[in-house]
């Protein structure tokens, strides 16, 4: 297993389907946004999200995995889910040039860090 640090976000998140990209808060300090030939989704600050949403989904938190992943390190994501999947944690995962981010229900946020430490992954 290769040496990562799990940092824990601060704030709560939501993942919803907005209406149009004139619904996201460009200027907003945390938000994943993609879209598709089917929809337009959006991962962000619970506060930031648009009142005028299609579909929503509150109640999630999320750890940003710790460092820069170099594109030829194969796995990392797939440990980090399994390790949640094997104490039956759902997750919702987003990447970006640089890292990846595990998101997981609010209520189980505690929890999934435990996990993570009991695998001997830091979390910070």
């Amino acid at each position: 297993m290769v040496d990562i640090g799990l940092y824990r976000l601060p704030y709560e998140l939501t993942v919803c389907k907005a209406a149009s990209m004139a619904d996201i808060d460009l200027d907003a300090g945390f938000f994943f946004v993609a879209r598709t030939d089917e929809e337009l989704s959006l991962v962000c600050r619970t506060e930031d999200a648009p009142p005028k949403a299609v579909a929503r989904e509150d109640g999630w938190r999320g750890f940003r995995v710790g460092g820069t992943l170099d594109f030829s390190l194969v796995g990392i994501l797939s440990g980090l889910c399994g390790v949640l999947a094997e104490n039956k944690i759902a997750v919702f995962a987003v990447s970006t040039y640089n890292t990846d981010y595990i998101l997981v229900r609010a209520a189980q946020f505690d929890r999934a860090a435990d996990v993570f430490r009991a695998a001997g992954y830091t979390v910070i």
